[in-house]
């Protein structure tokens, strides 16, 4: 007589359905919401224009105590060298019956710069926004504190190279990081640290 003995495994039904294949819509989605890379560069950014304003600041306040109005001071013979003078334009003496106008722009610049380094991930737009940072807040206290009064200031520049007009540290901040920013624009790097056309193709290869 035989006994009936257990199987193994329990007898599986054979369907005919395979498993469904894992598809790529979750990392696809998950790509899409991920956090741009790399870490905040606001601190970057504001040690850069605090380090600048200092610099500004103080070249100034020098400029005031040993250099005379429309004093020359030479450095390389009559190309550069020293000259106070007082400007109530812009950079480079631009739009000088505009002191008013001038002052509210740059105030709206210096707000706009830290809102828009909040979420900054790329170091080099931290650089370029932190020069122009820099520049706008040295100029913006000639014009808040300095004579003939409020919004109404005059800006002390300085240095005087060749033909262009005397100009100072901020000026040349804000010269220099404007520049940045454009070729970082037209070479398609990002504020939040990627590059335009790398993303472009990575897309079309996903």
């Amino acid at each position: 007589m035989s006994e009936d003995r257990p199987t193994d495994h329990a007898a599986v039904p054979d369907t005919g359905d395979e498993p469904a294949a894992p598809t790529a819509e979750p990392a696809l989605a998950a790509a899409e919401t991920a956090k741009p890379a790399g870490r905040r560069r606001l601190p970057t950014l504001l040690a850069i224009a605090a380090v600048l304003f200092g610099l500004d600041l103080l070249t100034k306040c020098l400029a005031v105590a040993y250099i005379k109005p429309y004093e020359w001071i030479p450095i390389i013979g009559d190309f550069a060298g020293f000259r106070l003078v007082r400007n109530p334009g812009a950079a480079f003496s631009m739009a000088t019956g505009m002191t008013w106008l001038l002052t509210l722009v740059a105030a709206a610049v210096v707000i706009g710069v830290i809102r828009i380094g909040r979420t900054l991930r790329s170091l080099w737009w931290g650089i370029g926004l932190g020069m122009v940072l820099g520049g706008a807040l040295g100029n913006l206290v000639d014009r808040i504190f300095r004579s003939p009064g409020p919004l109404q200031g005059h800006v002390v520049d300085f240095v005087a190279v060749g033909s262009f007009p005397v100009f100072n540290v901020a000026d040349s901040a804000i010269v220099c990081g404007a520049i940045l920013l454009v070729a970082l624009t037209v070479f398609g790097f990002e504020p939040d640290g990627t590059r335009s056309g790398r993303k472009h193709s990575s897309e079309e290869t996903a």
